[in-house]
């Protein structure tokens, strides 16, 4: 389905590409979100839920607290940063494709990280030059 946009980009349509959802955990578990283990493995488990497939991931420990992670996905990315001290986190789950589940995603994050309370923007992302798929031919 194409969406037609006004402004800036002209009277064009819009071809859609994927799903961004910025999600913000607030009131969560301090012990929790200096986990680096269990946010890793957090990660890990919302590219599960989300239907999407781990190409990799990338975690980082900052001392004296907070984590931030990226767990790298063959349909965009999640990544996570924490600030433990605020009992806070932000997250960003991005994916492609029409099967995947990015919402679900964010769902399941907000209840492991024991959230008492979030706020949860969904983006559709679009492009101006739909893709088309042409035949590759062969070089000589």
């Amino acid at each position: 389905m194409e969406t037609l946009l006004s402004g800036q980009l002209g009277d064009k349509a819009l071809a859609p590409v994927g799903t961004h959802c910025i999600l913000e955990l607030y009131g969560c578990s301090s012990c929790l979100l200096d986990d680096p283990s269990f946010v890793q493995r957090s990660l890990r488990d919302a590219a599960e839920v989300c239907e999407s497939t781990l190409l990799g991931e990338v975690i980082h420990e900052f001392h004296p607290q907070g984590v931030t992670a990226l767990a790298l996905l063959a349909e965009s990315h999640i990544s996570i940063h924490t600030w433990p001290e605020l009992r806070y986190a932000a997250i960003d789950i991005f994916t492609c494709g029409a099967s995947t589940k990015p919402e679900e995603g964010c769902q399941y994050l907000i209840e492991v990280f024991e959230s008492t309370s979030h706020t949860l923007n969904t983006l559709s992302r679009h492009t101006t030059n739909p893709l088309k798929r042409s035949p590759v031919s062969p070089t000589s």
